[in-house]
């Protein structure tokens, strides 16, 4: 499990989190949403060890992330929205980076990129970057760590693709051949929240130096209804017009059941800060 306790980080004099606790309980397919800037990617470069808190904690099971413990770094991997390769084969650079990892699987990667469609001896340099962020996913996959970390994984993707991806994470988390049973924990960070919206649960919702929301999709259906019709609430935490009417976001004063939209939900989040603390039940940075 991952807990962060009273975390504090600023590039210099300006502060990106002040005071956050969170936990990434094992097993999950974590969303991590939040505007450009509100530090997303320094949280998982916290996660993983590049980069060091000010004040607080993080810790991955019984691993501070920062000592950068070899035992830690075999059981993590860091996937960053941008990564320089050398123009070499997919293939050759999993086999280079593999050996690093004990469960790393050859004949996973190779079933993965057959999955997604990409060639694993067509060299990057040759490749779309649609293509190039494809086979970096199956490389990332195939490491079999506890936990990866996913930074915009489906920016650059066109819509069959994005559906691959959706549809191997999917499977890679209820793969019956892990080593551990509990399984990958998975976080995804984006802002391309309906390319994930089928996939994650629970989902973390991050502001300019605070958490506003850690809820599985049954706490945010049990404290909020997704109401779909023709006309806009007064009451609504949020309105959108939809194809035929409106989508509602609104307390579930009524105990009612209703599908979750991820989208109207980040929306919503993000205009009543104060109120879905209060809805959550949760405290300010928390």
């Amino acid at each position: 499990m991952i807990t962060i306790n009273n975390l504090d980080f600023s590039y210099k004099n300006v502060a990106v989190f002040k005071n956050i606790s969170l936990e990434f309980k094992e097993g999950n397919v974590y969303g991590l949403l939040g505007e450009n800037g509100v530090g997303k990617t320094t949280l998982l470069k916290i996660i993983s060890g590049l980069q060091f808190p000010n004040n607080g904690t993080c810790t991955v099971d019984d691993f501070i992330p920062s000592e950068r413990n070899p035992y830690f770094l075999q059981n993590i991997f860091y996937l960053p929205e941008e990564v320089i390769t050398e123009n070499t084969t997919p293939e050759y650079f999993i086999n280079k980076l593999g050996v690093f990892y004990p469960r790393y699987d050859h004949s996973y990667f190779l079933n993965l990129m057959k999955e997604l469609e990409v060639d694993y001896t067509k060299k990057f340099d040759a490749m779309s970057y649609g293509q190039k962020k494809k086979s970096l996913l199956a490389c990332a996959l195939s490491l079999r760590t506890d936990y990866l970390l996913l930074d915009e994984p489906t920016n650059g993707l066109d819509i069959p693709s994005k559906a691959l991806f959706r549809k191997v994470i999917l499977q890679h988390g209820v793969s019956t051949d892990f080593t551990d049973l509990h399984g990958t924990t998975i976080i995804i960070s984006t802002h391309q929240v309906k390319d994930v919206e089928n996939l994650i649960d629970p989902i973390v919702i991050l502001d300019h130096d605070e958490v506003l929301l850690n809820a599985t999709f049954e706490e945010i259906s049990q404290r909020l209804y997704f109401e779909y019709g023709a006309e806009k609430s007064d009451e609504a935490l949020y309105s959108e017009m939809m194809p035929g009417g409106y989508i509602n976001v609104l307390p579930n004063t009524f105990n009612m059941e209703s599908k979750v939209n991820v989208e109207a939900l980040f929306n919503a989040v993000r205009c009543n800060k104060k109120k879905i603390r209060e809805i959550f039940a949760v405290g300010k940075g928390h």
